[in-house]
C-alpha cells in the first residue's frame, strides 16, 4: 500500500501520486462474480442530468460484493487481493470449503492464505464477522450493519475504521470515521480491522486526463458564468454578484446544513460529528 512517485519528466507528472498495487496478486476479477454495469453518466430515469459533472471514463465490471457475510460457521480462505474499479477500498477473494466463492472488502493485514470467518461463535480477529454483542469494546470494525440481516452500509471506504465504545442494553454505541457517535443494534453484524488501502487519500492525478479517465468531467466556477447560466454569475470585473453561495437552482451551499430535521434516525445519535 505504497505509493509511486514519478520524475517531473512532464508537467502533468511533477505532481502525480499513484497507488503501487503492491499488496495486488490478481490482476482479471472472477468471472463467476463479474456482472455488466450499465453507464448511466449522472443521469436519472428520465435522461435528465441529476448529478452533475458525472459521464465518459473507461469502462467497468462490477464486482458482486458479499457486505452480508451470512455464510455463518463455514471457514474460508483468502485466495486473492484485487483492485476494484468501482471503490477506494481493495477486494479479497474468498473460497469456502463448501467449494463457493465471494468478494469480500479487504481489511487492512488481511493476506493471501489467511482463513476467515462470519458468525457469533468466530473469532475476534481481522477478517472475521461478528455480531456488535460479541466484538470486544475498543476494537476497530468495518462494514457495520444498521439493520440486522440487511448487509453493511457504514465504513466501507479506503482507509476507514469505526471504534466500538460501549454496549447499553439491546444497542452499541460506535465512534465513526466522522467522530459521530451511534446507537446501533447489537445484533448487527460488523467485520473486524480497519479497511484497507490506505494511501488512496494521498493520490494525486496530476492532470485532467487522468479524472477523465475516472468518469469525472469539469466543474465550472458559478461566478466564472454569466447571471443567466448561475445566480453568482456577472458583475464588472472579478465579482461574485455580493449575494450568498449557492447553487445553480439558488440552494444555499458552502456551509449549509442538508440533513432533514426530524429525521427518524435522530434518535440513534448519541454524538454529532460537530
Amino acid at each position: 500500500m505504497a505509493l509511486r512517485k514519478y520524475r517531473p519528466t512532464t508537467p502533468s507528472r511533477r505532481f502525480t501520486a499513484t497507488s503501487a498495487f503492491d499488496e495486488i496478486t490478481r490482476s482479471q476479477p472472477e468471472r463467476s462474480l463479474v456482472t455488466r454495469s450499465g453507464r448511466r453518466s449522472g443521469r436519472g430515469s428520465a435522461g435528465r442530468i441529476t448529478v452533475r459533472h458525472h459521464g465518459g471514463g473507461h469502462k467497468r465490471k462490477y464486482r458482486v460484493i458479499d457486505f452480508r457475510r451470512e455464510k455463518i460457521g463455514i471457514p474460508a480462505k483468502v485466495a486473492e487481493i484485487e483492485y476494484d474499479p468501482n471503490r477506494s477500498a481493495r477486494i479479497a477473494l474468498l473460497h469456502y470449503v463448501d467449494g463457493e466463492k465471494r468478494y469480500i472488502l479487504a481489511p487492512l493485514g488481511l493476506g493471501v492464505g489467511t482463513t476467515v470467518v462470519s458468525g457469533p461463535e468466530a473469532e475476534p480477529v481481522v477478517g472475521n464477522a461478528l455480531p456488535l454483542e460479541r466484538i470486544p469494546l475498543g476494537m476497530f470494525v468495518h462494514n457495520i450493519e444498521l439493520e440486522a440481516g440487511r448487509g453493511g452500509r457504514l465504513v466501507r471506504s479506503a482507509g476507514l475504521g469505526a471504534q466500538l465504545m460501549s454496549r447499553e442494553g439491546a444497542f452499541a454505541n460506535v465512534k465513526l470515521p466522522s467522530g459521530e457517535i451511534r446507537r446501533i443494534s447489537v445484533n448487527c453484524m460488523a467485520t473486524l480491522g480497519q479497511v484497507g488501502n490506505l494511501e488512496h487519500g494521498s493520490i494525486s492525478s496530476g492532470k485532467a486526463g487522468r479524472r477523465r479517465w475516472l468518469g469525472v468531467r469539469p466543474t465550472v466556477r458559478g461566478v466564472a458564468m454569466n447571471p443567466i447560466d448561475h445566480p453568482m454569475g456577472g458583475g464588472e470585473g472579478r465579482s461574485s454578484g455580493g449575494g450568498p453561495p449557492v447553487t445553480p437552482w439558488g440552494v444555499p451551499t458552502k456551509g449549509k446544513k442538508t440533513r432533514r430535521k426530524r429525521k427518524p434516525s435522530d434518535g440513534f445519535i448519541v454524538k454529532r460529528r460537530k
